[in-house]
């Protein structure tokens, strides 16, 4: 059986129940998004943070998803510049090049794309980044005046970048309103059980 230091009797051990998760307060920060700025664990003060990334997502303080949909579309274009040697090739056709975007580039930036709220700045980026990328690939200058719907309409992508996030978020709402009970659903949907009072 594992022991622990024993705070009340110095110099002893006290028994550790196996199911309790220990905490490294060393390693333990917070996120607060209320009034709380400061919070201790047995005296000792915990760091607090503004954002943090979890599950390769990056959570801020004030939910607001501007910050994420900022770094996927910049790991969006690092992805793109790493294939710069296989797009450039003239061995491989116009139409595997699109398919290797959107398999290997699109992927990159909607992850975790279900769960953002998209401003309009952010659906401007959004097509931004996907116009960008077909320039890219067609190796058309920004200097080159031609415009985006003949960039489109030679790559025949289809859906674009944004409909395909757009799509993922609704294959996400389905899934929550399908769900028996889940908070996801109640906040999802807004609806709170009973009455309230006039006034």
């Amino acid at each position: 059986m594992p022991w622990l230091p024993n705070k009340s009797a110095p110099g002893r051990l006290k028994p550790r129940n196996l199911y309790s998760p220990l905490l490294n307060i060393k390693k333990t920060k917070i996120m607060t998004t209320g009034p709380i700025t400061s919070w201790q664990i047995e005296g000792e003060e915990m760091e607090a943070v503004r954002d943090f990334t979890f599950l390769g997502s990056m959570i801020t303080a004030d939910g607001d998803s501007s910050h994420e949909i900022k770094r996927r579309l910049l790991l969006g274009r690092k992805a793109m510049t790493n294939l710069d040697s296989i797009l450039k090739s003239r061995d491989i056709t116009l139409p595997t090049k699109v398919r290797i975007v959107k398999a290997m580039v699109f992927p990159v930036v909607m992850y975790g794309s279900e769960s953002w709220t998209i401003k309009k700045a952010d659906r401007r980026r959004i097509d931004a980044f996907e116009l960008w990328c077909w320039r890219r690939l067609l190796r058309v200058p920004w200097t080159a005046r031609r415009s985006n719907l003949s960039i489109l309409k030679e790559i025949s992508t289809g859906c674009s970048l944004e409909g395909q996030i757009l799509k993922l978020r609704l294959q996400y709402f389905g899934h929550l309103v399908r769900r028996e009970d889940s908070l996801e659903k109640t906040l999802m949907l807004g609806k709170i059980e009973g009455t309230r009072r006039r006034g």
